[in-house]
């Protein structure tokens, strides 16, 4: 099951770790502006990674499904800081700013986000509460949010169509969608969410268009992926189970011999 950031709670959070770590799954219902200050990451998005090193902001879309590894430095950590921009603080944000006029607009789930040197000021200004586990009270807390908003939009003015634009998921294309995140394990009622429908009309598209249920679907699509790594790739069946979207290698390497007859360890 994915980890869920709740679109109505402000929250900065302070990473470290020494060890490269592979993050759990994460729905995104909130953007997020995250820094790194030591260290690498990659970002799993949409069927696609993407390679974020030291120094670099990145601002991650809501409504995403993903996946994170985290890579410290050289006989060093890997620390982060992200800035999760929950919707309440944005609509007071709007109408403080008098911005009415917002047009969606299509882009990648992450990006990287133009430097600005103001910016760094303000890490600065979060690292004595987040290194020394300080409570940052919820008033400074929004106001510290607020503050990452507008240095932000001075030197990235398309952001303006992303942070106010409060619509839900529209219906999309529900087979590009299935496509690409086919790897991850969300609820049912997540991937409805995403692709724009309610439960019932998300299970009713899928059976249209594969003739099966989506739990079916999803396990045959991952162990055809996992054989395709195996026999063209020559991965190691440890390597591939959680590459394709299963949680635990015997769960895997049971459907794995149902499927296909043998055990993943003799493709």
């Amino acid at each position: 099951m994915s980890t869920i950031l709740d679109p109505a709670l402000p929250r900065i959070i302070y990473s470290v770790t020494s060890k490269r770590t592979t993050e759990g799954e994460l729905f995104i219902r909130q953007h997020i502006f995250d820094y790194i200050l030591s260290g690498s990451s990659v970002a799993y998005f949409d069927g696609k990674y993407c390679e974020f090193k030291s120094g670099e902001f990145r601002f991650v879309r809501k409504n995403r499904l993903c996946r994170f590894i985290k890579d410290p430095a050289p006989a060093g950590l890997y620390r982060s800081i992200s800035i999760c921009i929950d919707q309440p603080t944005l609509e007071q944000m709007q109408h403080e700013l008098n911005i009415t006029s917002i047009h969606p607009v299509n882009r990648d789930s992450v990006f990287l986000l133009k430097p600005n040197n103001i910016f760094n000021n303000y890490i600065d200004s979060l690292l004595p509460y987040l290194e020394n586990g300080d409570t940052i009270s919820d008033m400074l807390l929004k106001t510290k949010i607020k503050e990452a908003v507008l240095i932000f939009l001075e030197t990235n003015l398309a952001l303006r169509n992303m942070l106010f634009d409060f619509s839900e998921p529209g219906k999309i294309d529900l087979e590009a969608y299935m496509n690409e995140h086919y790897r991850f394990n969300g609820e049912l009622h997540e991937l409805a969410y995403l692709t724009g429908r309610s439960l019932s009309t998300f299970k009713r598209d899928f059976y249209k268009i594969y003739g099966i249920t989506p739990n079916k679907w999803l396990i045959k699509k991952r162990l055809d992926e996992a054989y395709y790594l195996l026999k063209e790739k020559k991965w190691k069946s440890t390597e591939v189970f959680m590459e394709v979207g299963f949680k635990d290698y015997a769960h895997f390497s049971t459907a794995f011999k149902k499927h296909f007859g043998a055990p993943p360890s003799l493709i």
